[in-house]
């Protein structure tokens, strides 16, 4: 079958791979209809996570329609349509059973280069190092989904993959973020970053009661879509000061939310921006934090910081000191996707929201390698790539 495949900075092929085969009888096979390319993917094409094997096949955004199931498989049935969360969740251990998915204790089977790394293993996660699992992705034709009763939820109407595609991460994720932020009413939220996991964060934060959105990012297409789809007040950090923007926005206090939907390669401005930069291309700061800076310099006393961004290893300079005094609670991780699966499939369903709207280009899977190049370099007005084996 043909597959995205990595093989080392900026070098993603289309290769023939073996398709998948049952390994557990608790696995199911799917025919790929529709995969996308995260923000995420973009850190693995930059050659930031670490794990990475030549070869390993990409992807962690896909749906498609099962057509084999293991033998002790009993919610899916062949020619089931099927969205499949990123995280691979065993749904038994006592952190799928509070609900915790993206924390499973079982599903990783590489857990000991995890722990020796972060001091616990979080869940294996598709296409996404061998430090996670080292699991096949979904970029592919077919896909091998382990624990099948757990993850996938399955799309029983007619809705186009495009409208419910964002199911298995981004829509769960920026969801998610507002939830953990813990939006009050009159509160005013402000995220960083305007790519497909801050739209939908800037979308949730309306469902959850925000009096005021604000965007921030430097991407000219993004903050049209923040404020045309999100209905969001926007500042552009190339063109004004965040910190006193955001004061100004807000009588000096500061926002309530704060939402780093940005992650380990973030673009700083000033001294400090450039610094990161060389830092992290020396290899002597494996991420970098700007946006984890601002946001804690601009969050209003007793407020909330919440990270869905990717964060990879090690961070400098991070003002812990500023944090602990403002009293800030800081709410991080990946998203527990199985979690949210079905109340976000029925708001889709009831007309609540069109996800598709972050798609700005739909291609074959044979034109991912010159795509991941076009996203990574924010070119030809590229927000969200969903590709059709």
């Amino acid at each position: 079958m043909k597959a995205l495949t990595w093989h080392g900075e900026k070098d993603v092929r289309v290769n023939e791979v073996p398709r998948p085969e049952i390994v557990n009888p608790t696995d199911a096979i799917i025919e790929i209809t529709a995969t996308a390319i995260c923000g995420s993917d973009l850190h693995l094409y930059n050659d930031y996570m670490p794990g990475m094997r030549e070869g390993d096949v990409l992807g962690h955004e896909p749906m498609g329609e099962v057509v084999e199931v293991g033998s002790e498989v009993e919610r899916l049935q062949v020619g089931d349509r099927v969205v499949v969360p990123f995280t691979i969740s065993c749904g038994s251990c006592w952190f799928c059973g509070n609900e915790m998915f993206s924390l499973c204790d079982n599903s990783n089977p590489n857990a000991e280069l995890a722990r020796k790394a972060m001091g616990h293993s979080p869940a294996g996660l598709f296409g996404f190092s061998h430090m996670l699992g080292g699991y096949a992705g979904g970029q592919a034709e077919y896909l091998r989904v382990p624990y099948a009763d757990v993850g996938p939820v399955k799309v029983d109407s007619d809705i186009p993959d495009e409208q419910v595609l964002f199911l298995s991460d981004i829509f769960p994720t920026g969801y998610m973020a507002v939830e953990n932020a813990d939006i009050e009413a009159e509160d005013t939220v402000a995220v960083w970053g305007c790519g497909p996991v801050g739209q939908f964060a800037i979308q949730s934060a309306w469902m959850f009661g925000a009096n005021q959105v604000v965007a921030i990012d430097r991407v000219p297409e993004r903050l049209e879509m923040a404020s045309h789809h999100g209905d969001a007040e926007t500042i552009n950090f190339e063109h004004e000061d965040v910190y006193d923007r955001l004061m100004e926005m807000t009588g000096g206090r500061g926002p309530d939310r704060c939402i780093d939907a940005v992650g380990t390669e973030a673009h700083g401005t000033g001294l400090k921006g450039v610094t990161d930069q060389l830092k992290q291309e020396a290899m002597l700061e494996d991420d970098r934090p700007h946006v984890l800076r601002e946001a804690i310099k601009c969050c209003r006393k007793g407020g909330t910081l919440s990270v869905p961004g990717v964060y990879i290893r090690q961070s400098d300079n991070v003002p812990f000191g500023p944090l602990m005094n403002k009293a800030l609670t800081v709410k991080t991780g990946q998203t527990h996707v199985q979690r949210y699966l079905n109340p976000l499939l029925e708001k889709i369903e009831d007309g609540e929201i069109d996800p598709s709207f972050v798609i700005s280009h739909q291609v074959g899977l044979e034109d991912g390698p010159e795509m991941y190049e076009t996203f990574n370099n924010k070119e030809d007005d590229c927000i969200k790539v969903v590709m059709t084996p």
